[in-house]
């Protein structure tokens, strides 16, 4: 995750903080840090900086230390609020879940109309017109698009890559003219992408960087000819044994392809597609679910405390797998929790085929590591001869400190028993180059998320290794360069000004996937990360910093569209006609698009990014789309009345761009904010407390808010809405499976009030709430995660979508033919037409109708995240995973 900063205070260390931090003799990180406390509170947040010497900068800047908090620790926040709202009340959905879904989503009728990608542009993020105080603009990572989790690459210039939530993807030039190739399977969520010996494309759905996201995935595919190819459901392997489940890594022995899931260790025959996974190793039986193959045999019975234990999920989470070259039966396995279990470690069998009761747990030595509980994430790489084994190690018992990378270690004879030699830490890392300090937000810190390692075919001493940065070695481990920095402010070569800039590109923060493959016919690696894909050659060169002087960015023509929106928010272009389409990224900022025209084209050459670090979720005048409410996340809201275009603000009277953040005491990372759909001069926000303000567009400072409800201790809202004044917010807390409860409160009837819900009425995840634009009485509310047939836990009922016509008083269930699948935004358009998005489709309810078809055709089935109505007539869907699509209703 990558943080939101302003550019003066990477330029000049005056005033606020900067000089703050130099007063306190930490002048090295005031380029770093914003020059005000709200920043602070909700941006940078703390970092782990010495408490001492923080606290003292944080007192002559006029900061309250006790609000600081890490920023790792909001990477944390964001993927278990993501998988909070799909899996309660109980915290596990059961496999099948996502095929039952699909299944019902092809029975569908479609209507008429197709949709269209907007945001199938190039996205700068380093785009000139974006120098303004809360832009991230300047910091050398170029053209962007999103996560990318999976790559694979041959030696003719083919190159695959795996979207986060955007499926899979193919250039046939080393890079650029991309083609999807997985938009038709039920999941895009990518957890690993391989080649095999014989050339096929293996695709693991579900992505497990975050550890416990268990409802994403739909298996393995096996893509026979991925050069001329495109994956279709039938290209599953196996059946539904690993639906509902995550996969961090495929890899090959003896025959059979292996894969490190959070339910254990599974294997198949890697020669075909036909018969059911087995199950290899699953070190807590007690927290496992119930898992049948596709003839209704019990390969997995299910364990005693899957229903009730708060983290069943958390339980049997295997990172890594390495097979022993020189003897394919014998297979250590890298497995445990990031935060640290008791079941953590190496894990060994010299027969994987004997069972569950052939693994044992080694006593491996790891640098510091003193007990084998303590390893946590971990990545293996083998050299191309299996002589060598790398491993990069994270260690749960650091994960609250400014690191927690145990190291990265050698073993010198390629067995995975070890012994094992440390060749890196945090430390020599840092002074290799980074653009990150080891007394604070130090090389590592996000090791549990951050990770990759592979080593050069050609020479087994040459090694690349990805955390928040890219680094490299040509000698083992002897020495190490930062080839791929975090970003370049800070470094004597920056300037805001582009012609005095002379920093090269720095390729985006958080590395994720890296293979290596040619383009042009020569050498050179892939490595995907949260903004994209980056390439340089095998043999690069370095600055006098030990910086790569030859990356570039492999999105630039704007044909990958892996973009992971929270939000999307469309107002009219006064200045060059159509809208202005802009929305709210995972560690990619704000988009900014001008002259969208009803036909989906325009005539911005590319998309800007006008906020930094990540965007949350946003809204915009109907009438001008530059007057812009974006967040940056919790609440961290911003005002803007010219899309903060800026060339360059080195001051903060030099703004295009004000903050509004109310300082709410439990807001979600993605808290929610919306306009007044009758008065676009009236916001309302929620964090535990409702704010409204009817400032408008001129508003500049939190102060004008209005409190105007506390939802409780401990609840955050989830959802707002409002027409004409009438808001209603839905809200959870503790929104986790330990406890979890939710809730609705409203005005309707005139003072604010908690909604007494039915008992019928599902006790989900309530993701949306929608208001009829002609009756502030009559409201909607979208319910996240499955049915009670798939989710654990009380009271988890039935249905989606639930509509009230008297304020609240009576509810009923509308959910009639829509698949039992999450939804999380529900939309009343000015005809009486429904739309609702959800994690496979965006469905279509036609005005006086009580059934439900899918909206057009041509979406790809990810996760419909916001939908919102634009004053162009056309309804516009922000995915995580597959950018913003438009498309104009049925008459």
């Amino acid at each position: 995750m990558r943080i939101s900063l302003t550019k003066r205070s990477r330029q000049v260390i005056a005033g606020g903080l900067g000089t703050a931090l130099v007063a306190a003799g930490i002048g090295a990180y005031a380029g770093r840090y914003e020059l005000k406390e709200e920043w602070l509170k909700h941006q940078w947040a703390g970092r782990h900086y010495n408490a001492a010497v923080m606290e003292k900068a944080l007192m002559i800047a006029g900061g309250n230390p006790a609000e600081m908090q890490s920023e790792s620790k909001e990477a944390f926040t964001i993927a278990d609020e993501f998988e909070q709202a799909r899996t309660a009340p109980g915290g596990i959905v059961a496999p099948g879940a996502y095929s039952a879904a699909f299944a019902q989503l092809t029975a569908l009728p479609h209507t008429a109309g197709a949709w269209r990608e907007v945001t199938k542009v190039p996205y700068d993020a380093d785009d000139a017109r974006y120098r303004d105080w809360y832009s991230n603009s300047s910091g050398g990572a170029g053209y962007v698009t999103g996560r990318i989790t999976g790559l694979a690459a041959d030696d003719a210039n083919h190159v695959y890559a795996a979207g986060a939530n955007g499926g899979v993807w193919r250039s046939s030039t080393g890079g650029g003219n991309w083609t999807p190739l997985s938009d038709t399977l039920p999941s895009l969520s990518g957890g690993d992408l391989q080649l095999a010996g014989d050339g096929s494309l293996w695709y693991a759905t579900g992505e497990a960087n975050t550890g416990g996201t268990s409802y994403v995935g739909s298996g393995v595919y096996r893509l026979a000819n991925p050069a001329t190819g495109s994956y279709s459901p039938s290209d599953r392997v196996g059946g539904k044994e690993l639906e509902s489940t995550t996969v961090g890594r495929l890899r090959w022995g003896g025959g059979q392809v292996f894969a490190a899931t959070n339910r254990g260790v599974w294997y198949h025959d890697a020669s075909t597609t036909a018969g059911a996974w087995k199950v290899a190793f699953y070190p807590n039986p007690d927290f496992m679910p119930q898992i049948k193959d596709d003839a209704g045999n019990v390969l997995v019975p299910a364990g005693s405390q899957t229903g009730g234990a708060t983290n069943a999920a958390y339980k049997n989470i295997v990172n890594d797998i390495a097979i022993d070259p020189k003897n394919p039966k014998h297979v250590i396995a890298a497995i445990g929790w990031r935060s640290g279990d008791t079941y953590n470690g190496f894990y060994e069998t010299n027969d994987y085929t004997a069972g569950p009761s052939s693994w044992k747990r080694l006593n491996v030595v790891l640098g510091g590591i003193k007990n084998s509980t303590d390893v946590g994430y971990t990545t293996f790489a083998f050299s191309k001869t299996g002589d060598r084994l790398y491993a990069m190690v994270q260690q749960p018992s650091k994960i609250n400190g400014s690191t927690s990378l145990a190291g990265i270690f050698v073993s010198k004879t390629g067995s995975p028993s070890g012994p094992w030699n440390k060749i890196a830490d945090p430390q020599i890392l840092h002074n290799s180059g980074s653009a990150l300090d080891r007394k604070g937000y130090a090389v590592g810190v996000q090791a549990w998320y951050n990770q990759f390692l592979t080593v050069d075919p050609a020479n087994a001493d040459h090694v690349w290794a990805g955390l928040e940065e890219v680094f490299e070695t040509t000698d083992a481990g002897s020495h190490w360069a930062t080839v791929g920095p975090y970003w370049n402010f800070g470094f004597p070569c920056w300037n805001i000004d582009d012609s005095k800039n002379t920093c090269p590109m720095a390729p985006h923060s958080d590395q994720h996937s890296v293979a290596v493959g040619t383009s042009g016919g020569k050498p050179v690696v892939f490595v995907g990360n949260d903004g994209g894909i980056y390439q340089r050659p095998v043999n690069g060169q370095v600055n006098a910093n030990k910086n790569g002087t030859d990356w570039k960015s492999l999105t630039t023509d704007g044909t990958m569209d892996a973009l992971q929106y929270y939000s999307v928010s469309v107002g009219k272009d006064t200045e060059h006609g159509g809208v202005v389409v802009s929305g709210g990224l995972q560690d990619n900022g704000v988009s900014n698009l001008f002259a969208v025209q009803p036909n989906g084209s325009n005539s911005d050459t590319k998309m800007g990014s006008n906020f930094g670090g990540d965007g949350g979720d946003g809204a915009a005048d109907p009438q001008n789309g530059c007057n812009q409410l974006q967040e940056y996340v919790a609440l961290a809201v911003k005002i803007t009345n010219n899309c903060a275009l800026n060339k360059g603000a080195l001051s903060e009277a030099e703004a295009s761009s004000w903050g509004l953040d109310p300082g709410d005491p439990s807001p979600r990372f993605i808290a929610p904010i919306a306009i007044d759909s009758a008065n676009s001069n009236g916001f309302i926000a929620g964090g535990q407390y409702v704010y409204t303000s009817t400032k408008g567009w001129g508003m500049r400072s939190a102060s004008e808010w209005t409190k105007a409800f506390d939802l409780g201790a401990g609840h955050s809202a989830t959802a707002v809405a409002m027409r004409g004044g009438v808001g209603w917010v839905s809200w959870c807390g503790p929104c986790n499976n330990a406890g979890f409860a939710r809730g609705l409160a409203t005005n309707a009837g005139g003072s604010w009030h908690q909604v007494t819900l039915p008992s019928e009425f599902p006790n989900r995840y309530l993701a949306g709430v929608g208001i009829d634009p002609a009756n502030g009485q009559h409201a909607y509310v979208a319910v996240n995660g499955f049915s009670r047939r798939f989710t654990e836990g009380p009271g988890a009922g039935v249905g989606h979508v639930y509509e009230t016509k008297d304020g609240g008083a009576t509810w009923s269930d509308i959910s009639a033919n829509l698949p039992d699948v999450p939804t999380s935004a529900v939309k009343q358009l000015a005809n009486g037409a429904l739309v609702v998005g959800s994690d496979l489709a965006t469905f279509y309810r036609a005005p006086g109708a009580t059934t439900w078809q899918v909206l057009g055709t041509g979406l790809p089935t990810t996760t419909v995240m916001d939908i919102e109505s634009g004053p162009d007539g056309n309804v516009y869907a922000a995915t995580h995973g597959r950018g913003i699509w438009s498309i104009t209703p049925p008459a």
